[in-house]
């Protein structure tokens, strides 16, 4: 699994116009599952978004997790993650999880979350979503499990 993270002071997902999730302060991840993932890599990544040190300390530096800082942690299925742009001008998706599997590790990543932090919000898996987000630093990561 891969998620895209980016550090923001604010992010929200539109479906149709009507916002699904929203955050304040915390992780805007966009999270792509690709062929072979399962619920062991999910759990993996979500102790990354959970844990990964990419906000500062009273020094400036990157040294506190989301949980440190109360953040909120909003996940966005991203099936463009799993695309191989290695070759050509076009990408491939030959990478990436049929939907059905996709949908089914990515829900299980929404429940550990929610499951392991008050503060979780989504947008809606495999539907046309209107991302906004104001990226803090700008500060952003590819993490994977």
């Amino acid at each position: 699994m891969k998620a895209l993270i980016q550090r923001v002071t604010r992010a929200s997902v539109a479906v149709k116009g009507q916002t699904v999730g929203a955050i304040e302060h915390g992780l805007l991840a966009l999270v792509g599952v690709e062929k072979g993932d399962d619920q062991a890599a999910a759990s993996k990544l979500l102790h990354k978004l959970l844990h990964y040190r990419v906000f500062s300390d009273a020094d400036g530096k990157m040294n506190q997790n989301l949980q440190q800082v109360n953040g909120g942690l909003l996940l966005v299925s991203q099936f463009t993650l799993a695309a191989d742009t290695r070759k050509g001008l076009r990408p491939s998706f030959s990478s990436a999880a049929p939907p059905d599997e996709g949908e089914r590790l990515f829900d299980f990543l929404v429940a550990q979350a929610s499951a392991a932090w008050p503060n979780v919000a989504t947008g809606e898996f495999g539907a046309d979503m209107q991302v906004a987000l104001i990226n803090d630093g700008p500060v952003t990561f590819l993490l994977e499990s």
